[in-house]
């Protein structure tokens, strides 16, 4: 059974009851909102406990008192910039969080597109959110931001943006990622609202990282290795320390910005800042929720490690440069992790290196094998063959093993996959016929309904949640998203699965 090191209620009501605190000194509060708003699943892994959707349980609980503008850089949909956990573009990441917004009640109040140039894919996207009824506004790029003051408080900087009308006490500001803008959008409305005659104010919710918990704590190292592609550095808050006396951690670019950001606000505001550190602006309080630290630090470290995983399957694509791998090497080195230390990376790697030795094997191509560690421990692989891939094969197993069903058993008959294989091969002229997890869950669900030892297998499904697995290959982006939807958190070795370009 997983271990718990996190207490979702105690961090709820301790944040809600901070926020309140903060919104009190104001007329209308601007909330950055960093990291995810749902969905937050790099907090779930490295915190067990946490809710993942804690922070819209939150301002659910806040709703009377909360709207929501949503960000997102131009440059981003234009180049369809990918949310990694979900495996889908911004603009369809939008999409999804109005939904879920409104799911909860939370009204949405608009959505900012920021540094916007007339990007043609961008105006597409603009329409589609027009015809749905949903308000749009489009934020220019500020020459010199956010160094030259003097202009960006200015009827030629902030002034020049749109002002965003809104009627609740505080103004969630989030967005898909790291930098949609959420900064200068807030920033933006406290320079209208101050020509407004209103007392705005700013705070940010950035759950990571933790402030109140040790620099070189995993926990912290985590969430460097998480960003490690923005270059993001854990620092203790110098200005934190100068003022109070006491150690705080924050990040260098929070750290580094501060002095111009508070000139900013005071410049807007005309009065000089309350907040004598970056720390002082966050209003975040999850460390106060860890209720067993050596259960987050082992959690944090296993992220580091699946981080590591991604990171070189990224630099084997092309993705990131060298300093970004040697960069997560480093992480690993500080903590003396090793891929290894993830135990379903060992049995994969053995089996597949076994297979190598078959007398029937291409030596040029690694063998593709899965290994599935389950939630009671149970390490359970499979491998790819000419019937189906790595991933298919190893989840079959494991619901079998879940279900209690001999090994010996078919869960799928010949009279259904083979049909399927000659669709891809002359149909729909597949240069690879052997079927991939999509196609292999679809065979079984067809089969649980006149078979009941497939039905038992099918229904073991929901039981991969949370489970980890690690492949030897480099997985497709189909068979990715398929264990993606499962909750199943892979990583894979940093090795093509065949020489197709295209085709894989």
């Amino acid at each position: 059974m997983k271990k718990i090191g996190f207490d979702p209620q105690t961090y709820i009501e301790e944040q809600s009851k901070y926020i309140l605190e903060r919104v009190n000194h104001y007329d209308k509060l601007y909330l950055e909102f960093g990291g995810k708003l749902i969905g937050d699943m790099h907090a779930k892994r490295v915190l067990p406990g946490f809710d993942q959707d804690a922070k819209i349980k939150l301002l659910h609980k806040l709703k009377e008192k909360i709207e929501i503008i949503i960000c997102v850089f131009a440059g981003d949909i234009e180049r369809n910039k990918i949310r990694g956990d979900y495996g889908i573009t911004y603009d369809m990441d939008i999409m999804r969080l109005i939904d879920e917004l409104s799911d909860y009640e939370l009204e949405v109040n608009s959505v900012v597109i920021t540094r916007y140039s007339g990007q043609p894919t961008t105006k597409i996207f603009i329409n589609k959110l027009k015809q749905r009824g949903i308000k749009v506004y489009t934020h220019e790029e500020i020459d010199g931001y956010p160094v030259n003051v003097d202009k960006i408080v200015s009827e030629e900087g902030f002034g020049k943006n749109p002002y965003i009308p809104t009627t609740k006490p505080i103004v969630v500001v989030t967005g898909p990622g790291a930098g949609s803008g959420k900064l200068a959008t807030c920033l933006n409305q406290l320079y209208h609202e101050s020509r407004h005659g209103n007392a705005g104010g700013y705070s940010k919710f950035e759950t990571f990282p933790v402030w109140n918990v040790p620099l070189r704590h995993p926990l912290n190292i985590a969430y460097e290795a998480a960003t490690v592609d923005l270059k993001d550095v854990n620092m203790i808050d110098s200005f934190h320390f100068d003022y109070y006396g006491e150690i705080a951690v924050n990040y260098n670019r929070d750290i580094e910005t501060f002095p111009i950001i508070k000139r900013i606000i005071e410049r807007i505001t005309g009065r000089e800042s309350e907040f004598h550190s970056p720390t002082d602006m966050g209003v975040n309080r999850v460390g106060f929720g860890i209720i067993d630290d050596e259960v987050v630090q082992e959690a944090s470290k296993q992220e580091i490690i699946r981080r590591y995983f991604a990171t070189e399957c990224d630099y084997k694509k092309g993705l990131l440069d060298l300093e970004t791998l040697n960069r997560i090497q480093i992480l690993m080195e500080e903590l003396e992790l090793r891929p290894e230390n993830r135990p379903c990376v060992s049995p994969a790697r053995e089996y597949s290196e076994r297979l190598k030795h078959r007398d029937d094997w291409d030596q040029e191509f690694t063998p593709a094998v899965m290994s599935i560690e389950l939630m009671d421990g149970k390490i359970v692989s499979g491998r790819g063959s000419e019937l189906m891939d790595a991933s298919a094969s190893a989840i079959l197993n494991a619901i079998k093993v879940l279900a209690n069903i001999g090994d010996e058993i078919l869960l799928l008959s010949p009279n259904i996959l083979e049909p399927i294989q000659k669709l891809k091969a002359n149909e729909l002229s597949g240069r690879i016929t052997s079927l991939n997890t999509a196609e292999i869950l679809i065979a079984l669900s067809i089969s649980a309904v006149t078979n009941p030892t497939a039905q038992l297998a099918y229904d073991k499904l929901k039981n991969l949640k949370g489970t980890q697995a690690h492949s030897t290959v480099m997985l497709n982006k189909d068979d990715q998203q398929v264990l993606r939807n499962l909750g199943i958190e892979f990583t894979c070795d940093p090795i093509f699965s065949s020489k197709n370009l295209f085709y894989i």
